[in-house]
Parts: structure tokens; C-alpha cells; sequence
């Protein structure tokens, strides 16, 4: 009976001997895991934080070349001493030369040359969608990028008066047309009168009245024909700008005169033929 004892006893010592050793090595083994999975974890933080720094120099660069890229766009040019464009405006300019005609192109020998003929193509177009056309009492020029249109007194005032006739409408109409057709434009209203002295309650001089009748015309443009007023100058030029002498009536008559000059800002000009095709 003591022997089975005996035997029993044993077995269990045995068999907790075993189970300790098991146990040992598990934990040894789950130690080793860990530290496995915590060096990888490690491992993989430093290699997102390495990923994270290449993306950004990356980004770094991309950002560059794009910067670039829009100086590159926005870079500008002297043309002459009459403007200054960017390469993106000059891209937008060989666009439209391209309608221009072959032989009138072929003279176009420098920058400034190019510059003038797109622009003038370009308004020109403008001037004949809206048919304001030309006569004795209406002239219509246009000198490299500027239009100037020269209206006679009698189509706009009454004799020695700012305030505009009926007659004005029509005319005033179509050349508001002109200017709304192109967001660009800016607009300078000269008012000219012959020498002969002018002295009323309300006007004092030919610089009063050539100035009344500038803003006349301006007001005009604004209140019935939606110009724009930041585009508007109004300016009195008084007899001291004559396109002919003053000795005879039909020459005095020409000189009493309002000038319409239209002045194109060259690089918002293109931008916005450019957005508009």
C-alpha cells in the first residue's frame, strides 16, 4: 500500500516537473515573439516616418516646378516703350495673328509690330460687328494698340452748349457697345473747341466748356448705356490741340470736335480674348 503511494507521489512530482519546464519555454518563446513583434513595429514606424519625409521633399519639388512653371507664364517683356507682356499673353498674341492676313503679317518685324496687329485686328473686328461707320462728321483711326474716334461738335452739342442733342444717342450708343465688348478697355473722352472766346454764366472759358462736354459725354456712357466708370476719363483739351488752322468756318468746324480714344491694358486684353475663345 506504502509502495503505490510511493508511486503516486512520483507521478505527480514528474508530471508538475514537465508542466514547468512547458511553461518556461512558452514564456520564453512569447517573449521572443514580442520582442519580435515590437523591434517590427519599430521597424515600421521608422520606415512611415521615412516615407512621410520623402513624400513631403517630394511635394517640396512638385511645388517648385509649378512655381516655375507660372513665373516661367507670367515673366514679362518690354515691347518698345508702349507695353509690357507676359509669355502667356505673347502665346495668346501668335493665336490671334494667325487670322491676321499673310501679307499684312509678313511687315510685322519686331515684337511691338506683332503686338499692334493683333490688338488692331482684334478692335477693328470689334468696331465693324457694331457698324459704326465712318463720314464726313465721324472719323475712325487706329494707331498701334490705341482707336481713336473723333465725332464732330454738331453730331453731339448745339453751338456753344455741353449739354448733348438728341442726335448724340445713336453715335454714343454704338461706340458704349465698342467699349462693353471688351472688359479691357479703358476709355479717355477728350472734348476740343475752336479758339473763338466763350464766356457765359456757366462756363468760363473754352477749358470749361471742352471739360462740360467731356464729362457730358461720360455721364452718358455710364447712366444710359451701362459703361463701366472706373473705365471712363473725361478730359478738356480747350483749342489748343487743332487738326487744322482756324482761318476759315469748315476749318474752325472741324476743330470743335469730341475724341473718343480707347486704350487696351495689353496683357488683361489677351487674357480675356484667350478665356473668351
Amino acid at each position: 500500500m506504502k509502495n503505490i503511494s510511493l508511486v503516486v507521489v512520483a507521478a505527480i512530482v514528474l508530471s508538475s516537473c514537465v508542466s514547468k519546464r512547458k511553461y518556461t519555454a512558452l514564456e520564453r518563446e512569447n517573449g521572443e515573439i514580442t520582442s519580435a513583434l515590437t523591434k517590427a513595429r519599430v521597424e515600421n514606424e521608422e520606415l512611415e516616418s521615412k516615407f512621410a519625409q520623402i513624400q513631403a521633399r517630394v511635394d517640396t519639388y512638385n511645388s517648385k516646378i509649378n512655381q516655375l512653371t507660372e513665373e516661367n507664364d507670367v515673366k514679362f517683356e518690354a515691347v518698345g516703350d508702349v507695353a509690357v507682356i507676359s509669355n502667356a499673353t505673347k502665346v495668346k498674341m501668335r493665336e490671334t495673328l494667325k487670322n491676321v492676313d499673310p501679307a499684312v503679317l509678313a511687315q510685322a518685324n519686331t515684337l511691338q509690330d506683332s503686338m499692334n496687329l493683333a490688338v488692331s485686328y482684334t478692335l477693328q473686328k470689334s468696331i465693324d460687328n457694331n457698324t459704326l461707320n465712318e463720314d464726313e462728321d465721324i472719323a475712325i483711326n487706329i494707331d498701334e494698340t490705341v482707336v481713336m474716334i473723333s465725332i464732330s461738335d454738331k453730331m453731339l452739342f448745339n453751338t456753344a452748349s455741353y449739354r448733348l442733342s438728341g442726335k448724340a444717342d445713336g453715335i454714343l450708343e454704338k461706340i458704349a457697345n465698342i467699349i462693353n465688348s471688351e472688359p479691357s478697355l479703358e476709355v479717355m473722352v477728350e472734348g476740343h473747341t475752336d479758339p473763338r472766346s466763350i464766356n457765359t454764366e456757366k462756363i468760363a472759358d473754352n477749358w470749361d466748356l471742352s471739360v462740360l462736354r467731356a464729362t457730358s459725354v461720360v455721364r452718358k456712357l455710364q447712366n444710359n448705356y451701362n459703361v463701366a466708370p472706373e473705365k471712363l476719363i473725361a478730359s478738356g483739351r480747350s483749342s489748343y490741340m487743332p487738326i487744322a488752322d482756324n482761318e476759315t468756318k469748315e476749318n474752325r468746324a472741324k476743330n470743335r470736335r469730341t475724341r473718343i480714344v480707347i486704350l487696351p491694358n495689353i496683357n488683361k486684353f489677351f487674357a480675356l480674348m484667350d478665356s473668351e475663345s
